[in-house]
């Protein structure tokens, strides 16, 4: 099990997403966004934006989920 926080993957809090592979914690994070978008948490609107183009368009998003899941890859056990 391994943990990333809402900033490492873009976002402006430190939220921890925790998780058996870095899908699990995009995963994560991406349900984060939608929630707190979803309660008027204007902060991590640009996040979800981010995150919503990158689902749009996902051969442009490639660089930011190899770089998402190296860094995970690189994060010791916990």
């Amino acid at each position: 099990m391994k943990t990333m926080t809402c900033r490492q993957l873009g976002g402006p809090c430190d939220l921890e997403h925790r998780g058996e592979t870095a899908d699990d914690v995009i995963k994560a994070q991406d349900r984060h966004l939608k929630e707190a978008e979803k309660a008027g948490d204007t902060a991590h609107h640009p996040a979800r934006e981010e995150m919503k183009a990158r689902w749009r368009h996902p051969k442009r998003s490639m660089d930011w989920y190899r770089d998402a899941k190296q860094r995970f890859a690189e994060l010791p056990e916990a």
